[in-house]
């Protein structure tokens, strides 16, 4: 008799159904005979073998920890440098930078649609001269950056490479990723600006032009974590992100490139949740179907093109006003569950970031919890440590079957693009989130000091307040800089990137060329929005 389906005796439970975060359902014992069916050596393996289940690296963290990457971003570029400055001091092992909604949207600070925004939930890059500024002091040679910018990604790329070239550094050199995923943003974000082909055109420019000018960077982080956000299963989670991620392979090979010449410079970006073994199990299947997509579908050859490298951020979603001290706890379970399941590199959420952007102190706090699950819980000692419980390979098979029907489904609906235009995929994220709230409210669900365990009041604690003398200053450089700068030669490389959008020419050498005469982000997807034109969000219903 399997005793995992053994009825318990009667009121000895505290529940009828237990089931994950996701609803995928629970047993209530893991034994042998759960995963009686799986082939050790071709399911599960050993790090850095394919089908890569525990782990990209045969060393995983005893050979090097993950990369401590404190996403941040406020103000002006002078006063994030400051924060960069102050982590990097504090241990922090890699940049990521949070850039404000009119640089995603590709509005420079002084554009009216801009009013308040500016500098509030990110830094305000209005051009090279802000660049400048973000990094001063810090040789781009020798430390990774992150950064989350997609329909503009293309320009922010090339004025780090600016930024870099003036510090004397090879592009060539340069590690780190610029997120790049503009069908998540379509599907879960809003900080789209073009049609979603013309933007699939700039990402594989981007593929190409990287691959021989800079190498060493990673052209996409294929983002979940956002998917996860706007409300999704850890299944599906898994499904739309990697369906996103065959998507941009598609694409790529369909303008020339060979899968082996780029695969290995994509990376991926998941979230971490709150049950940890589910999150776990994410990681691990997440990683484990990857490698078979790309070996079956794209028969990739370079065992280096079968890699999942994935960066994690804690669930900024999860995290509460209320009693936002709860947050701390909440975002140390996710950490642990990251590592666990193998990440790349990790940000950790701040315990204010439900209520404002984090102080200095609670972003130290944030980092500092990384640095006890690193060198104080044990975890990073052993490769894959939770690799044969019953229970997680039982959920790591469930998720890739449940994300593995996903996708047979969006390929049955014409691909990814299709879907998306079809609202499917963003239906299936609006379900999953209404009978999330669903179960919260019918406290089937328990969020602590939400639902229950509430308290009467939470004590104060100190937020992170933006001046509004910010933007004024921010107009003002802007200004200053579009007096001082040589008009003619602007128009001149402003108008090569318009005339390349309109060619089949790669666009990258002409915005990097735009931005090293000091045009401004703006100005760029301006000249891209009259060829290109802008997206219309499809009404899902």
């Amino acid at each position: 008799m399997n005793k995992s389906t053994t009825p318990p005796a009667a009121g000895t439970e505290r529940k009828e159904e237990f089931r994950t975060l996701s609803g995928l359902p629970l047993q209530r014992l893991y034994t042998p005979e759960d995963i009686a069916a799986v082939d050790p050596e071709s399911s599960i393996g050993y790090p850095g073998e394919f089908p890569f289940t525990r782990g990209v690296y045969p060393t995983m963290y005893r050979g090097r920890l993950w990369t401590m990457r404190q996403y941040a971003g406020f103000g002006t570029a002078a006063e994030t440098n400051r924060r960069f400055r102050y982590l990097l001091e504090r241990g922090q092992t890699g940049l990521s930078v949070a850039f404000d909604l009119p640089t995603q949207i590709g509005l420079d600070s002084d554009h009216a649609l801009a009013l308040g925004e500016v500098g509030r939930v990110g830094v305000a890059i209005d051009s090279l001269e802000d660049m400048l500024a973000l990094f001063d002091g810090i040789p781009l040679d020798r430390v990774s950056t992150s950064m989350t910018i997609n329909s503009t990604a293309a320009i922010l790329l090339a004025l780090y490479v600016a930024v870099a070239k003036r510090q004397g550094a090879d592009p060539r050199r340069l590690a780190g990723t610029v997120q790049n995923d503009v069908l998540k943003e379509y599907i879960a974000r809003g900080t789209y600006i073009f049609p979603v082909k013309s933007a699939m055109r700039i990402v594989t420019d981007m593929f190409a032009w990287c691959r021989t000018e800079a190498p060493n960077w990673n052209v996409i982080s294929i983002s979940g974590y956002h998917i996860r956000e706007a409300g999704s299963t850890a299944d599906q989670e898994v499904a739309f992100t990697l369906g996103n991620a065959i998507a941009y392979v598609e694409a790529a090979v369909g303008a020339g490139l060979a899968v082996d010449e780029f695969a290995s410079q994509l990376s991926f970006f998941f979230n971490a949740h709150n049950d940890l073994l589910e999150e776990v199990a994410k990681y691990r299947a997440a990683r484990r179907l990857w490698a078979r997509v790309l070996v079956e579908r794209f028969h990739a050859r370079d065992p280096r093109s079968l890699l999942m490298r994935f960066h994690a951020q804690t669930a900024g979603s999860s995290l509460t006003a209320q009693q936002p001290e709860n947050n701390l706890v909440r975002t140390a379970i996710q950490a642990l569950a990251a590592v666990l399941g193998g990440c790349q590199s990790l940000h950790t959420n701040a315990l204010d970031e439900a209520l404002a952007l984090p102080t200095e102190q609670s972003a130290l706090l944030a980092l500092r919890t990384q640095q006890i699950i690193a060198h104080e819980s044990g975890v990073a000692n052993t490769i894959d440590p939770l690799g044969g419980s019953y229970a997680v390979e039982s959920l790591t098979n469930e998720i890739e079957r449940r994300a593995s029907e996903y996708l047979a489904r969006i390929d049955a609906l014409g691909g990814m693009l299709r879907a998306i235009e079809q609202g499917y995929v963003q239906a299936e994220i609006q379900r999953a989130a209404y009978e999330y709230q669903m179960a919260v409210e019918r406290h089937e669900r328990i969020v602590v000091g939400v639902n229950d365990f509430q308290a009467e009041a939470s004590a104060p604690i100190a937020l992170l307040h933006i001046d509004p003398e910010i933007e004024r200053a921010q107009v003002e450089r802007l200004r200053a800089l579009r007096a001082r700068r040589d008009a003619a030669k602007t128009a001149a490389a402003l108008a090569e990137v318009e005339r390349r959008a309109r060619s089949s020419e790669n666009l990258m050498p002409a915005v990097l060329a735009a931005v090293e005469a000091w045009t401004t982000v703006g100005e760029i997807a301006d000249s891209l929005r009259r060829v290109f034109g802008e997206y219309e969000e499809s009404v899902v219903v």
